[in-house]
Order: structure tokens, then C-alpha cells, then sequence
């Protein structure tokens, strides 16, 4: 078995991703519950109220969840998801690497020095 997925069934399987849907709206819905006081004394219309919003509230974040998981998994490419990344993600690709950058300069500066052995330097 891989350590990294390749395709994009392996990177998020659907029973997975309704699962984190269902699970959202799960809590947005008793969070719905607990703000509009459902699980104290309240009259009849006031608990259906509570009910109704709830319900709108789950079925709302569960199709937000599902949407935005769904198009976040679009932009990934599953061949790139194997390879390394050895650059900055956010440089331009034709801009130099930060660390090959700062090699070069430390190279042309020279040798750096260092204090002698017999100094009394403390030493950490």
C-alpha cells in the first residue's frame, strides 16, 4: 500500500466527504438548538420555532460543506500530488530560489571566521 494517494477517489472518498458534510451540519444544527434555548421550558410554538431553524440551519451547512470540499478537491492534480516540492510556493516559477540565493552570496563573501581553539569563548 502507497503512503500518498494518486487519484482523486484515494485523496477523499465520497462516503467521506458526506460523512464531514453530515457531521457539520450536525453541529451547526445543535448549535441552532442550544442558541435558541430549545433544551429549556419554553411554550410549544417557541420549541417548533427552534426546530424549524434548526433544520434550516444543518441543511444549509451540509450543502456548503459538501460544495466547497467538492471544488476544493478539484484544484487538486492528482499526478502532482506524488512529487516533492523543492521551491517556494508562492515565488513565480522564473524567480530564483530563496536558498540557492542565499548560498551563492554566502559563497562569494568567502569563508567565514572562526574563533581559535584557544580562546576562552564560552561554549554552549
Amino acid at each position: 500500500m502507497t503512503d500518498k494517494p494518486t487519484t482523486r477517489n484515494d485523496l477523499m472518498k465520497p462516503v467521506q466527504l458526506l460523512g464531514l458534510a453530515f457531521v457539520a451540519a450536525l453541529f451547526a444544527g445543535f448549535v441552532t438548538l442550544m442558541s435558541m434555548g430549545f433544551f429549556q421550558t419554553r411554550p410549544a410554538d417557541q420549541i417548533q420555532n427552534a426546530l424549524v431553524v434548526a433544520l434550516v440551519a444543518a441543511g444549509a451547512t451540509f450543502i456548503v460543506v459538501l460544495v466547497s470540499v467538492a471544488l476544493m478537491l478539484l484544484a487538486v492534480d492528482p499526478s502532482k500530488v506524488t512529487q516533492t516540492v523543492d521551491r517556494p510556493l508562492l515565488l513565480p516559477k522564473d524567480a530564483p530560489d530563496a536558498t540557492a540565493s542565499g548560498a551563492e552570496s554566502a559563497a562569494a563573501e568567502g569563508p567565514v571566521d572562526k574563533p581559535d581553539e584557544g580562546d576562552s569563548a564560552p561554549k554552549a
